[in-house]
């Protein structure tokens, strides 16, 4: 048999299953995500410590940290850095641009959890964790998940709004549309039948056709 090289894929968590389970070191100490049980979670990689980027990313995760913690959500990063170099980088961020972070940061030396949850991609680096981001939900299952490139930061408020719809679509079994922000109008989901239908047409309903209709909350 000839030899032939391997490419390992990166093993990925799927949606509406539980999250991978994790315990790890981090900047408020010991952390496990059995800890977040009732409360949904933003649960973040970035490739490195003390880079440009990241450093905007976390500043914009500070601000909107009330906002998150309004959702009941919480917020925890991690990179393959050691405690003591997340610990640095937060205390310079909080000197050179009087942002104080506010949330915990996993030391993922080991890679356990970046592995666990597909963080390191092929091509990207052996040892950073590209810039994924999961929501976890109060049960502890994982409702979405979005990656980025090491090159490109992402947008908070888009978490935000995401935890915002994700939370609207379980209380009241809709559905939101593109760009949905609270208070906006929802979709209704599509009939099951011909009668209800029917129904749906005459009853009140903001409908463009059958298949297409939006309710106020």
């Amino acid at each position: 048999m000839n030899d032939m090289s391997l490419t390992i894929t990166p093993v990925m968590p799927r949606l509406n299953e539980p999250a991978p389970d994790f315990s790890a070191k981090t900047t408020h100490g010991p952390r496990k995500l059995a800890d977040y049980k009732g409360q949904w979670l933003v649960l973040f990689s970035h490739p490195a410590d003390f880079t440009p980027v990241c450093t905007t990313e976390f500043i914009a995760f500070a601000k909107h940290y009330p906002d998150f913690r309004k959702l009941n959500c919480e917020l925890i990063g991690l990179s393959i850095d050691s405690y003591y170099a997340h610990v640095a980088w937060v205390r310079n961020i909080k000197e050179k641009f009087g942002v104080e972070i506010p949330f915990p940061i996993i030391e993922d030396l080991s890679m356990k959890v970046a592995k666990d949850y597909g963080m390191i991609m092929p091509g990207a680096s052996d040892t950073s964790a590209v810039r994924a981001t999961f929501v976890i939900d109060d049960k502890g299952v994982l409702r979405a998940m979005v990656y980025y490139p090491m090159s490109n930061g992402r947008s908070i408020p888009e978490f935000l709004r995401l935890v915002a719809a994700l939370q609207t679509s379980d209380t009241h079994k809709v559905a939101t549309p593109e760009g949905w922000q609270p208070g906006d109008k929802v979709i209704v989901p599509v009939p099951g039948s011909a009668d209800e239908i029917e129904k749906r047409m005459s009853a009140g309903l903001d409908c463009t056709d059958w298949y297409f209709c939006r309710k106020s909350l």
